[in-house]
């Protein structure tokens, strides 16, 4: 998306609200991405993700006759998910909420010299890789639901301020103060535990076959070391280099960004080429 104009983009709305279903699909292709990475770090797991990306797909879809160009198409899609994320209430950590003292706890004191070997002949340093990153995911879970859309739009995303505010509806000023308050929150917590990203004794290899036991990760479906990666330079096309907020920004590479799955496609795809398309562009 981030190559087209606000013309170029404006009239691809204007054929796919007409029925136009190329323009449709070229839309749909162009913001999938950005809306499985943000749902994908809201939600903490790629099955509940991709659900969650459907249902925004679909929703933008639906509402696509109500963008009027006030904003770029980009963000006009990022107020819709990140709306539908904040009141979702469908995914795993809404049943089990996690806080950071919880967190903090297991790492400290989870017997992880009682655990056999789990790894089920696959090599450790692959699993060790799949827990840090499902690790730091899981670890967003922590935060309240609004600060940890702070924290994606200002740390993933490098979100202008200005921008950032007209998605979650407050004021620059607010959206900054907020965003330094939650990396400076999410800094310390690394700091004091993790040992990949931080200053802490935790090492994801030691732990690999008690987060597998845990149900934390599993040997035979390994989401994050088979995802695809994007450049973060082709992810966002309304961010502006990252505000001298703070001086954090290097405690946060973790939050890589990954290609949609197939199946998020896929489906997309099916609902565009079935019957139900014409309901949709009448809608």
């Amino acid at each position: 998306m981030n190559k087209k104009t606000n013309v170029e983009l404006q009239a691809l709305v204007d054929k796919a609200t007409a029925g136009d279903k190329e323009a449709l699909e070229t839309l749909v292709a162009g913001v999938q991405d950005i809306v499985f990475n943000l749902s994908l770090r809201m939600l903490g797991t790629f099955a509940d993700a991709e659900d969650a990306t459907q249902d925004i797909l679909l929703k933008m879809i639906t509402h696509l006759s109500s963008f009027r160009g006030d904003s770029s198409f980009t963000t006009w899609v990022f107020s819709i998910a990140a709306n539908h994320l904040k009141n979702y209430k469908k995914h795993m950590f809404a049943h089990y909420p996690l806080s950071f003292e919880y967190y903090g706890d297991d790492i400290e004191n989870g017997k992880m010299q009682d655990v056999p070997d789990l790894t089920q002949n696959v090599e450790k340093d692959i699993l060790a890789e799949e827990l840090k990153m499902s690790c730091t995911n899981v670890m967003l879970q922590c935060l309240d639901t609004e600060s940890r859309c702070i924290f994606i739009l200002g740390t993933m995303f490098k979100v202008d301020s200005r921008i950032a505010g007209d998605i979650l509806e407050m004021t620059p000023q607010a959206y900054r103060k907020r965003l330094s308050r939650v990396r400076e929150k999410m800094a310390d917590f690394l700091n004091s535990y993790c040992g990949e990203y931080g200053g802490g004794k935790c090492r994801c290899k030691d732990r690999v076959n008690y987060a597998i036991k845990n149900h934390r990760i599993n040997p035979l479906q390994l989401d994050y070391t088979k995802a695809a990666e994007i450049s973060e330079s082709i992810l966002f096309d309304v961010k502006n280099a990252m505000e001298d907020i703070d001086n954090l920004s290097q405690d946060f590479s973790f939050c890589k960004p990954y290609q949609s799955p197939e199946r998020i496609k896929n489906l997309i795809q099916e609902l565009l080429d079935s019957t139900q398309f014409s309901i949709i562009q009448n809608s």
